[in-house]
């Protein structure tokens, strides 16, 4: 069923999306904290208070893009505001991968279950709208243009996928004490370059 939107679409997502997953932030310590104390299964259950905001944002954003996918000109804007985002997120990333960051570094109290922690920590994150706004915006916009409503939830499952896989894996490394960092710097720094590459392709596609 990939097929449909598209295997460079697919690989793009994933790895836009990995970049965004494994940058250090609110909900990766946190989920830490918690899988400190419970394991993988805490990362599990952040992954679907995050899911349960997520949906909701992804299909706001595909209904109202699928009204305008026509408008070649807001298609180049959109692809130049999603090009300059990368660039600065993958600067970001790099800067990230650099100096390094904790995984086990504790996110004030835990709150009541790592559910309403995966649900408070993307529902009252402005960045997290904003990567979806500056960065998700294009893959939905060329997922509806590749397959419709079913292109973006195909797209959407190339995503989604990766939350739960690495919010899972950060809770198991944090309950084994966080012995396995430089494998985390260096994945921030080989995700970084290529977020570069997408966003010079995004910036490319506006001004052509």
């Amino acid at each position: 069923m990939m097929a449909m939107i598209g295997l460079d679409l697919v690989v793009k997502t994933i790895i836009i999306s990995a970049s965004g997953a494994l940058a250090p932030g609110p909900l990766t310590s946190a989920v830490a904290a918690w899988g400190a104390r419970r394991g993988w299964g805490a990362g599990l259950r952040a992954s679907l208070g995050h899911m349960l905001v997520e949906v909701p944002l992804v299909t706001i954003i595909a209904l109202g893009i699928s009204n305008i996918l026509a408008n070649p000109e807001l298609q180049r804007w959109i692809a130049l505001f999603g090009g300059i985002f990368l660039l600065l997120f993958g600067y970001m990333t790099i800067r990230d991968g650099l100096r390094g960051g904790s995984l086990n570094e504790p996110v004030g109290r835990l709150g009541a279950s790592p559910f309403m922690i995966g649900v408070s920590l993307s529902l009252f994150n402005p960045f997290f709208v904003v990567w979806w706004i500056g960065t998700g915006a294009p893959l939905i916009m060329q997922a509806y243009d590749s397959g419709g409503y079913l292109g973006v939830f195909l797209m959407y499952i190339a995503h989604v996928w990766l939350d739960y896989a690495w919010l899972s894996v950060v809770a198991h490394v944090a309950s084994l004490g966080g012995r396995h960092e430089r494998i985390y710097r260096l994945l921030l720094l080989i995700l970084g370059a290529m977020i570069f590459y997408f966003g010079i392709e995004f910036i490319t596609l506006a001004i052509a």
